[in-house]
């Protein structure tokens, strides 16, 4: 009944109503700004900057998980990130989540990949659970930093000054 595919461009528009619900899942329902043309764009064309496979349960999709490569430097191996990851209320429980966790670590190998990894907010301790319980590991120790919006725009116009080291 369950069976996960590769989304294509048709399916944008399914893709931005999951990422709407997982938004509001997570408190911050008006925090979407994507747009159908920006997941179309920057998704399906000739080098897609982010994959999802869509989970459908008898036909309907029901989850989504949504990633991309990045790049280890330590391990000089590629890396998937898993950027987000939703399964509809009412299909909670069933273990379609972790039938995408299981899909994406299987991508993750067959493409080489040295990690797998992921965010979970700190007040979701029912996922932490879950994800702790399959083996992954929640590095508390690293935090997440961001540059977003008026503070972007400040960084990036700022003058730097370089100087000479002292001398030894």
């Amino acid at each position: 009944m369950l069976h996960i595919r590769p989304a294509q461009a048709p399916d944008v528009p399914v893709i931005l109503s999951l990422i709407r619900g997982l938004a509001e899942y997570e408190r911050a329902p008006g925090e979407v700004k994507a747009t159908e043309a920006d997941l179309l764009r920057d998704g399906f064309g000739a080098k897609p900057l982010f994959h999802v496979v869509l989970a459908e349960w008898e036909g309907a999709p029901v989850g989504f998980a949504f990633f991309f490569f990045n790049y280890s430097t330590w391990h000089g191996r590629s890396g998937l990130y898993l950027e987000d990851l939703f399964v509809e209320p009412a299909f909670r429980g069933c273990g379609i989540g972790k039938a995408l966790l299981v899909h994406l670590a299987r991508i993750a190998v067959a493409e080489g990949c040295k990690r797998y990894q992921w965010q979970v907010l700190d007040w979701n301790e029912p996922a932490i659970q879950f994800y702790e319980s399959m083996g992954a590991r929640v590095l508390r120790e690293w935090l997440t930093v961001r540059v977003d919006g008026d503070a972007l725009a400040r960084l990036a116009a700022s003058e730097v000054t370089v100087r000479p080291p002292a001398p030894r």
